[in-house]
């Protein structure tokens, strides 16, 4: 089967496509199999809500939740049952991509409970229980880039345990979590572990920008604030990238790296996460053909990878260069009125409440199966 050409075009333009889901049925249809060979597909992502939209559809689930009800399994046990399984086989799914690139795509991602974003020994301790269960080189630890994530990230990574870094809105919160990589690639190698077996992916989320600032935009009304919507996004993740490159490509803060690199260190690449386009106004590929840079990933809900692959006009490197013109985008921004620190508060405020929200809904919903599955009638709750 040939690979579509438009995603081909994307990933010879330094791109690795991943797909935004993951689900049962997906894994054991064959869908997922036929997305990496059709599709360029070369890595999964998964959230909280991504779990919770597979388990409240279809029966693919029910005869594992009927056993789990057997076995006294509680809501959280049984989540954690389910979910690791699903990853685990969408590991095994991806085997041969991971080997083929030498372990810098074929990753499939599993996010920490969620409740957890502001406490970072918990956090760290669920990271390294999450990769024993699992099991597979190929995976990636999701852990958020909160205040509390940054130290946890730092010590999960100490541990040898590859990270993916999530819910990043800023460019400041960015360079923090950069930060956070190095320090825990140093106290990794001081530690024993291998640094070449250690990948991290630090995942910049970008339609969420547009839609708090677009928002903030309407509210201001004025010609100069209209003119600016659909701008902030992009314009975020492009100044990202800059600063991506100081720090891993040549730029004035390289040498931390290079240094690290010299013991076999990988770079964290950027992840443009968030990149389904929630605005109808705005072309339904735009943060894809407009992100198109090297040494990035592009993680797709299945809608958007269906329009690049349907319309994308993939030009190349996007990126690069960009910075200054991004910079005018923020100026100008501020210069309106908004405030952008406070849009990136509420933006990492609000992603960790959606995330905690479907987590309780997933093991709400989990509990009620496991109670209807249980013969006895025991009440099976969600706390813990």
């Amino acid at each position: 089967m040939a690979q579509n050409e438009n995603l081909a075009a994307l990933s010879a333009a330094g791109v690795s496509v991943w797909l935004d889901d993951l689900s049962r049925d997906r894994i054991q249809s064959g869908n997922l199999a036929d997305l990496i060979a059709t599709r360029s597909v070369v890595g999964v992502t998964t959230n909280p809500t991504i779990f919770q939209g597979a388990l409240s559809q279809g029966h693919a689930y029910d005869g594992q939740v009927k056993e789990l009800a057997a076995q006294g399994a509680d809501a959280d046990a049984a989540v954690r049952t389910i979910t690791t399984d699903d990853v685990r086989a969408a590991c095994d799914v991806f085997a041969p991509v991971y080997e083929a690139t030498g372990g810098v795509d074929g990753r499939v991602s599993i996010e920490v409970d969620p409740r957890l974003a502001f406490d970072a020994e918990k956090t760290t301790a669920q990271a390294v229980e999450l990769w024993k269960i699992v099991d597979r080189p190929n995976l990636f630890i999701k852990i958020p880039a909160t205040e509390a994530g940054l130290p946890a990230i730092t010590a999960v990574i100490a541990e040898g345990i590859s990270v993916n870094v999530t819910l990043i809105f800023s460019v400041q919160r960015y360079r923090s979590v950069m930060g956070a990589y190095l320090d825990g690639l140093r106290k990794a190698k001081i530690a024993g572990h291998d640094s070449a077996k250690i990948h991290s992916v630090a995942s910049f989320f970008v339609s969420r920008v547009d839609t708090e600032i677009d928002k903030r935009l309407e509210a201001i009304g004025t010609d100069e604030a209209l003119a600016l919507r659909g701008r902030a996004g992009i314009a975020n993740a492009r100044l990202a990238y800059a600063e991506y490159q100081d720090v891993f490509d040549g730029g004035k803060r390289t040498s931390t790296y290079t240094n690290l690199a010299a013991s076999g260190a990988n770079r964290q690449r950027p992840l443009w996460a968030s990149t389904g386009v929630k605005n109808p106004d705005y072309s339904d590929t735009m943060y894809v053909t407009e992100l198109a840079a090297p040494n990035t990933v592009n993680t797709l809900p299945e809608k958007t990878l269906a329009a690049v692959a349907d319309h994308g006009e993939i030009r190349g490197d996007t990126v690069s260069g960009t910075a200054a013109e991004a910079q005018e985008v923020f100026d100008k921004l501020g210069a309106v009125g908004i405030d952008l620190d406070d849009v990136f508060a509420v933006l990492e405020r609000e992603g960790v409440d959606k995330f905690e929200k479907s987590w309780e809904e997933l093991l709400s919903a989990t509990a009620q199966e496991l109670n209807s599955a249980n013969a006895s009638g025991t009440d099976v709750s969600g706390n813990s």
